[in-house]
């Protein structure tokens, strides 16, 4: 383990050790605790480590470790990734924590939750949704074959585990679903809206992502974005919850896109587990202007 962090860190892999030990518990089908403590005790090295010189060398070359495992951990259950589909980060685990408290709340208000999630991707939020709230259907929406393919494979994989239901389709964000218009409670996004020409400085994303699920297309990156909120201005029932991931420079316009429909309460900016500010969330009004059977709850990060 010393000589595999050496060869990450040699690499400019930013977490070295955790990478290396993720990589060895993968070959040996144990948890990373347990390989702690192996190591710890100067185990040998079991035969199955041959392969770790092979991952050390990929994970060098900058390739994701959760393409090399084939994984990727959020919010409690594991998805399946690799090339062609968006590596779920931790900082939009609390965008789905904002979805999944506004869930909770409508089935406790009516003993259900309709929820959609847009630019789904692996299904990352719409599967955390659906398996930490019992009575939500989710329905998830992807147009990148790729993309829609890994979505497909975790939601099938995770069908019996799951307290509520998820529901996959394929299509535009920006115009599907129209036959749920005005009865969702919860639209979230994690939607593509890095500017044109901000590349990402990690090999790992700007090699590796797709760019379909990264660039949000327009000047400032919003175009896109700006489709979903027009497309859960339509979605929503009068009091249901917007919340959509941006960029952390993006929040004061993120909070102009959503305010210039006229169709939500005033937006606010909610922040990730870091402080930043990386997401907009805003209410569904009514057409009188007011809100009806309000979802929205109140989110501090814990």
């Amino acid at each position: 383990m010393r000589d595999a962090e050496v060869v990450l860190a040699a690499a400019g892999v930013p977490s070295p050790r955790a990478d290396a030990e993720l990589l060895a518990a993968h070959l040996l089908g144990v948890g990373r605790g347990e390989l702690r403590t192996a190591a710890a005790l100067g185990r040998d090295a079991p035969p199955e480590l041959d392969r770790l010189a092979e991952l050390l060398a990929h994970r060098s070359a900058r390739i994701p470790l959760q393409h090399l495992t084939g994984s990727a951990p959020f919010r409690g259950i594991e998805l399946a990734v690799g090339p062609g589909v968006f590596v779920p980060r931790p900082e939009t685990e609390q965008v789905a924590e904002v979805a999944v408290a506004a869930a909770r709340e409508a089935v406790r208000l009516r003993g259900e939750a309709l929820v959609v999630d847009l630019c789904t991707g692996s299904g990352a939020i719409a599967l955390a949704v659906a398996h930490e709230v019992p009575g939500a259907v989710v329905h998830a929406v992807e147009l990148d074959a790729d993309a829609h393919a890994w979505a497909a494979r975790n939601v099938a994989a995770l069908a019996g585990t799951v307290a509520g239901a998820a529901v996959l389709h394929r299509g535009d964000a920006r115009t599907a679903l129209r036959e749920l218009d005005g009865t969702v409670d919860v639209v979230v996004s994690n939607p593509p809206y890095v500017p044109p020409g901000a590349v990402p400085v990690d090999p790992e994303v700007a090699e590796h992502d797709p760019a379909v699920a990264l660039y949000g297309l327009g000047a400032d990156g919003l175009e896109v974005p700006r489709g979903i909120v027009a497309a859960a201005a339509r979605l929503l029932r009068p009091g249901g919850l917007l919340v959509m991931e941006h960029a952390e420079v993006q929040d004061e316009a993120a909070r102009a896109a959503v305010d210039a429909t006229g169709a939500f309460t005033p937006a606010r900016t909610s922040v990730d587990l870091a402080g930043r500010p990386r997401m907009v969330v805003a209410c569904r009004l009514a057409a009188g202007g007011g809100t009806t059977g309000p979802v929205d709850v109140e989110h501090s990060p814990s």
